[in-house]
């Protein structure tokens, strides 16, 4: 194992596509990795200095006494995790393809990307198994709570059908064609869950009735994605629009692009994607409007999820 050697690691953000909210309670939940992502490369050092940038900023450290920084916390959150296994310091640059401002699960595949480039560093070897524990671990220590659902898009790619309890994660398919808007705000996702818990606490019998229905639209639309009946899974997109707007994470912004979005004949059905209260909204197809009032992403579904190369070998 040579210890000396630069590893380059990215990762897919991830777009929730159904079973928000409810997968924090042990329903399924569709999320797809985008062609969107997150690259970083390590290069070891020869003393004990962890170096790290990105467009976001600097940050540095010694390995010894590592310190969580805003813009770094996720990974320095990773690179605790593996601080034992750490031979010297390094530096990391890190480069993404889209904005942190949009959501798109970058906390999630900055994770995984960094995760995936320690591994291959220190043992030449990435386990996709390994990398999903590791990130579920990291975003929960981090955040406090987090499904995980877009850590598995991150470390698998494709469409994931993906349960927290028990932990289950099922490829369903490479892509399916969308449409991604963004909403110009995005909500902290533990803000959205702390608001949506409170209001479950209040009426838990009618909330889980809608996690329920969330578990059910998720096991349907694995169904239609993978028979490419791409008007069912539209339908199923609509109908939990409103769940999610019964539960309080929709509102007018959000409602006027999804309206936007169904109006348009290339669409089959549109929801609001994440947790809510500001982001994306999904638009199931390719959408014929070009000129759109917020910000339209050149975002797509891809099946290629975490990719390492070390030493001119890809894993």
């Amino acid at each position: 194992m040579t210890m000396n050697c630069s590893v380059t690691a990215s990762a897919p953000g991830s777009l929730m596509l159904l079973g928000e909210h409810a997968v924090l309670h042990g329903k399924l939940a569709l999320v797809g990795a985008t062609n969107l992502r997150i690259h970083v490369a390590l290069t070891p050092r020869a003393d004990r200095r962890i170096v790290l940038r990105s467009n976001l900023g600097r940050a540095e450290m010694s390995l010894d006494r590592l310190r969580t920084t805003k813009p770094f916390r996720f990974v320095v959150a990773a690179i605790g995790l593996k601080k034992a296994r750490l031979p010297t310091g390094f530096n990391l640059v890190i480069r993404s393809d889209f904005s942190h401002r949009v959501g798109l699960g970058s906390s999630a595949a900055v994770t995984v990307a960094t995760l995936a480039a320690l591994s291959a560093w220190t043992s030449g070897r990435v386990s996709r198994a390994r990398l999903l524990a590791d990130g579920i671990r990291v975003i929960r220590g981090v955040q406090g709570l987090g499904s995980g659902a877009d850590i598995a898009a991150s470390v698998f790619g494709g469409i994931v059908a993906y349960r927290a309890r028990p932990l289950s994660v099922r490829r369903v398919a490479d892509s399916c064609p969308i449409t991604v808007i963004y909403s110009g705000s995005k909500r902290p996702t533990p803000e959205v869950v702390r608001l949506v818990e409170r209001a479950r606490r209040r009426r838990p019998r009618l909330f889980r009735a809608v996690y329920d229905l969330m578990d059910l639209s998720s096991d349907i639309a694995a169904w239609a994605i993978r028979g490419r009946c791409w008007r069912e899974f539209g339908e199923v997109l609509n109908i939990n629009q409103g769940l999610m707007a019964a539960i309080g994470v929709s509102n007018a912004k959000l409602d006027a692009i999804v309206g936007a979005l169904r109006s348009d004949p290339g669409i089959f059905g549109a929801k609001i994607s994440g947790s809510g209260l500001g982001d994306c909204v999904v638009g199931l197809g390719r959408a014929r409007r070009r000129r759109w009032p917020h910000l339209a992403l050149p975002a797509a579904l891809s099946g290629t999820g975490i990719q390492v190369l070390r030493k001119g070998r890809r894993s």
